[in-house]
C-alpha cells in the first residue's frame, strides 16, 4: 500500500495552523481576560503594549493587537525568574 506524501503533508499543516490558531489571542480584550481574567483590564493591556518599559509582548495584524499564549506564559516564567 502506497501513501500520497501530499495528502499527509496537507494534515500536518491543518494540524499545525489549528494549533496556532489555539494559541494566538486577537485583541486587547482576549490578552485582558486571559492574563487578567477580565475584560474590563483591556486598558492594562494597552499599557503593557505601548508605554510600558518591560513591555507584554505582541504583534500586530493591522491595527489589531495580537499575542501567543504560549510567548506570554514564557515571558511571566521570565518576569518571575529575575526576581
Amino acid at each position: 500500500m502506497t501513501h500520497n506524501s501530499r495528502s499527509i503533508d496537507s494534515k500536518t499543516q491543518i494540524t499545525s495552523e489549528a494549533t496556532l490558531g489555539d494559541d494566538l489571542l486577537r485583541g486587547a480584550d482576549e490578552i485582558a481576560k486571559y492574563i487578567f481574567g477580565d475584560v474590563k483590564h483591556r486598558r492594562k493591556v494597552y499599557y503593557l503594549t505601548g508605554e510600558a518599559t518591560k513591555g507584554l509582548p505582541h504583534f500586530k495584524i493591522g491595527s489589531l493587537i495580537c499575542a501567543r499564549k504560549s510567548t506570554i506564559l514564557n515571558w511571566i516564567a521570565g518576569q518571575e525568574a529575575r526576581e
